[in-house]
């Protein structure tokens, strides 16, 4: 999370770290010196932690595993290692031991040489892995070309759908519910969207087109083999349904279509009824003079109570590594009961299979106390795509581009979708390095 939130209970809970942390496995203690004897001190071991985007503050670092893993294992520092790209350490042979990496930058580090299957590891370290949820376990496995369990899903992303009370109470509608689909949240825009005095009142935002697709499952362009055919009905339908939103007379934002920021309008400008987007609670609960809530992602019919894909930050031991199992002990320090409560706590939710750590998100918050948190959760989600591309991001705006032409009337449906998948095909054939 962008922001550390500030806990009550956070102490508390790193305080009463059990000596075996919990279910998260059992690590390897040292030997015994002699019969009756004390344990022989371990050789201490320095790990080197990287990160490829800013998933992880210094602040939460020290909290979720420099302090805790100290505390199991007096033997093992982790330094976090957030000013140095991955790339460079690699230059320099610096030493590598964690990587923590976002699933759909997985593909592009994988062609580096920096993972390997943890699975030996998860045997001989004893880790159960049964305490995760299995779907999360699956999307790492999804996220790589060799579908290969080269790390653990640390942090989870969430879809919801945020509301501005006060517009609702305005115009005298009804809150958004729990359970709707697409449609019903289109209609319920069309409601709340109007102009009163010089405010132009906007409906529903749903922040971009990926918060669209991937409730069906739809990656854009197909990591395994770099293909895409967003020329086909499932990209038609998300396309069809996502400009009725736009079409509601006044539910246009300024500037063009899916462009700015999403957050800013409902939370600066405070002009924008309903959101559809990722966690932005962290941000909320500052936000002044804004009478908000949360409510269920909208589903589509066929997909009910899905939200976006499995979009996760991993934990993973590096190919490198020259300590390996002290590495992994990290893992399971990290991945015990009592740490992921902490991280949920602090607003980082984890991929476990028990429904206690979703309870526990955000818990003792005052500010979010009276927020409708728990609605998050009736939403799961949806199964994993083929692996990213590393050609993704330039899809996905070309694929954007083609749809805004489709909404501004340029181009009709079949002929913005037929043109961006030459467009996508073209670039993918430029970039890709010939073997």
């Amino acid at each position: 999370m962008r922001k550390r939130l500030q806990i009550s209970s956070a102490g508390i809970l790193l305080a009463a770290m059990l000596s075996g942390c919990g279910n998260g496995g059992t690590a390897t203690e040292p030997a015994a010196a002699g019969e009756g004897g004390p344990p022989e001190p371990a050789e201490p071991v320095t790990l080197k932690m990287y990160q490829t985007q800013s998933y992880w503050s210094e602040d939460d670092f020290n909290a979720l595993i420099a302090e805790p893993v100290k505390k199991k294992y007096p033997n093992i520092t982790v330094e976090f290692e957030r000013s140095t790209k991955i790339e460079q350490a690699l230059a320099n042979g610096d030493p590598i031991d964690l990587i923590a990496v976002w699933n759909g930058l997985m593909p592009q580090y994988e062609d580096m040489g920096l993972f390997e299957d943890i699975s030996p590891l998860v045997q001989k370290m004893r880790m159960d892995l049964s305490r995760f949820d299995p779907g999360a376990l699956e999307a790492v496995k999804r996220a790589n070309k060799a579908g290969k369990l080269y790390g653990l899903p640390n942090l989870i992303q969430f879809n919801a759908l945020y509301y501005n009370k006060d517009i609702f109470d305005k115009f005298g509608v009804s809150y958004p519910s729990d359970g709707m689909t697409w449609d019903d949240t289109i209609e319920l825009a069309r409601k709340v969207t109007r102009k009163d005095g010089d405010t132009q009142y906007l409906g529903l935002d749903p922040d971009y087109l990926t918060r669209m697709l991937v409730p069906l499952s739809l990656g854009i362009v197909d990591g395994t083999n770099d293909k895409t055919d967003v020329n086909s009905e499932p990209y038609k339908r998300v396309f069809e349904l996502t400009k009725k939103i736009y079409e509601i007379p006044g539910n246009r934002p300024p500037g063009k279509v899916m462009g700015g920021s999403v957050a800013d309008r409902f939370m600066k400008d405070k002009n924008l009824a309903m959101m559809t987007t990722i966690n932005r609670l962290d941000a909320l609960q500052n936000v002044q003079d804004l009478n908000w809530d949360v409510a269920q992602f909208p589903s589509y019919p066929d997909r009910p109570n899905l939200y976006g894909a499995y979009d996760m930050h991993i934990m993973a031991i590096s190919s490198i590594s020259q300590h390996k199992e002290d590495a992994f002990r990290v893992l399971q320090v990290l991945f015990s009961d009592e740490v992921q409560l902490l991280g949920s706590n602090r607003g980082k939710l984890p991929a476990m299979k028990d429904p206690k750590f979703n309870q526990a998100f955000l818990k003792g918050v005052d500010s979010l106390k009276d927020k409708h948190i728990q609605s998050i959760f009736k939403s799961k989600p949806a199964p994993a795509a083929p692996p990213y591309s590393v050609y993704y991001s330039k899809a996905r705006g070309i694929l954007v581009d083609r749809f805004r032409d489709y909404v501004d009337g340029k181009m009709d449906v079949n002929s913005a979708l037929r043109q961006a998948e030459e467009e996508i095909n073209q670039y993918i054939a430029t970039e890709k390095p010939s073997k």
